[in-house]
């Protein structure tokens, strides 16, 4: 089930990052590329929660797709992040606790899951409440103006993207503190 239409909408979450950050080398005035970008991740964004629900609904679930998933949301993320540090709308600090935490957090569930304890971290609740904040801040950081003439994205966006910085950080210490019975048990 490699090419179902939920793997494949999975797939355009990492196809979309060289074009998101490909917006900001356009000749165009800054608004018009900040827009754009900013409703290129909202969209692709979306398909995180589509391809899951339309994959439960057809019945397409897969391994492959659940390995493919929250990497693709990881590639998003981090690519934007990273496009953000560079316009300096993000805090390079920021972007080292968000991506350090997702590569730390990646490789103890690969590694909790070769030794058959994965279920010990699976995704709680601050891990969904953490990507929740993420998915508001990075838009709001690369519209980076006043939504509606009276929301101020980018002040919004640092507020939130300094919140989902602690989130990380809480939810990391959440899953570490869950790992280190299994991790002592077998480190012998």
């Amino acid at each position: 089930m490699f090419w179902t239409l939920p793997t494949i909408m999975t797939w355009t979450r990492i196809v979309a990052i060289p074009l998101i950050v490909g917006v900001f080398y356009l000749p165009m005035a800054e608004p018009m590329r900040n827009l754009i970008a900013t409703v290129m991740f909202i969209v692709f964004a979306a398909t995180d929660w589509l391809d899951g629900y339309l994959a439960r609904k057809l019945n397409q679930t897969s391994a492959f797709g659940a390995f493919l998933d929250p990497v693709a949301d990881k590639f998003l993320v981090c690519a934007a992040l990273l496009v953000l540090v560079h316009l300096q709308r993000a805090d390079v600090f920021v972007a080292l606790i968000i991506i350090g935490r997702e590569i730390a957090i990646s490789a103890l569930r690969e590694w909790m899951a070769r030794i058959g304890a994965g279920k010990s971290v699976a995704v709680h609740m601050i891990g969904k409440v953490k990507t929740t904040v993420q998915m508001v801040a990075i838009p709001f950081l690369l519209y980076d103006g006043h939504l509606f003439k009276v929301i101020d994205t980018g002040l919004w966006g640092q507020w939130l993207i300094w919140i989902s910085a602690v989130l990380t950080v809480w939810s990391m210490v959440y899953y570490l503190q869950k790992a280190i019975p299994e991790i002592r048990a077998h480190s012998k």
